[in-house]
């Protein structure tokens, strides 16, 4: 009976992995369709993939994963997922739109996928309060942002610029789910960023100015809370 148990759990546990390497597909369909310049489609599979990484982590903690399969690092297959839906596919995205223009586009691609990297191998990358240390790399949610708000190129290149940057500084930013300070206000906060992301989807990326500004508000709170709980926190020492 034990054993059975046993071998139930392992198999409940390698459906967890099975889950999270869901993302690769999820990641190619999205290849896919940045191929044909279709952003729409491509974005939709990027956020179905964000989807199911929000939810693999709570599931492979809640029944012990590391410890019932510990000859399989869930850890370095979420890592290789994120790095393609995070990183890889935004920054083509990014490059085959031409939405910053010719040469800066693939200036930019080339911070973006050179400091992520980078970034993947860095042991420091979360605190012990979960908060990122440093720009964690969600180029899936500022290119996004970039096709739905349509900033001009300057902006949008410089912005892509103080995220390498950050990528690399002692900053903290926002894990939505797994910070628990201020969490059901940034978890609210994250709902309402997608929620306009799937109007500005369903919009064809042609939105009206409240779904743009909303996003952008939503974007700028997530991108800089973590580095604001930080400074308050080292004003009150």
């Amino acid at each position: 009976m034990a054993d059975a148990v046993r071998n139930i759990d392992k198999w409940r546990a390698f459906g967890v992995h099975l889950l999270t390497a869901s993302g690769a597909f999820l990641a190619f369909m999205s290849l896919i369709a940045a191929g044909e310049g279709r952003w729409v489609a491509m974005f939709g599979w990027l956020g179905l993939a964000l989807f199911v990484d929000g939810i693999d982590g709570p599931m492979a903690r809640k029944i012990e994963i590391k410890r019932i399969l510990p000859n399989w690092s869930g850890d370095v297959l979420d890592a290789v997922i994120d790095y393609a839906t995070f990183v890889m596919i935004p920054a083509v995205g990014l490059y085959l739109s031409g939405l910053i223009g010719e040469p800066w586009s693939g200036v930019a691609a080339a911070l973006i996928v050179i400091s992520s990297a980078i970034y993947y191998a860095d042991t420091r990358m979360k605190t012990k309060a979960n908060y990122f240390r440093g720009f964690p790399v969600a180029w899936n949610m500022v290119v996004f942002t970039f096709f739905a708000v349509q900033p001009s190129q300057a902006v949008a290149f410089g912005f892509v610029v103080l995220c390498t940057v950050a990528t690399f500084l002692p900053i903290q930013f926002l894990h939505p789910v797994r910070v628990v300070r201020l969490r059901l206000v940034n978890l609210s906060i994250f709902a309402v960023w997608s929620v306009l992301g799937l109007i500005a989807l369903f919009n064809n990326f042609d939105s009206p100015d409240w779904v743009r500004w909303g996003l952008v508000l939503s974007g700028l709170y997530l991108f800089a809370i973590g580095g604001v709980v930080q400074l308050l926190d080292r004003r009150r020492r």
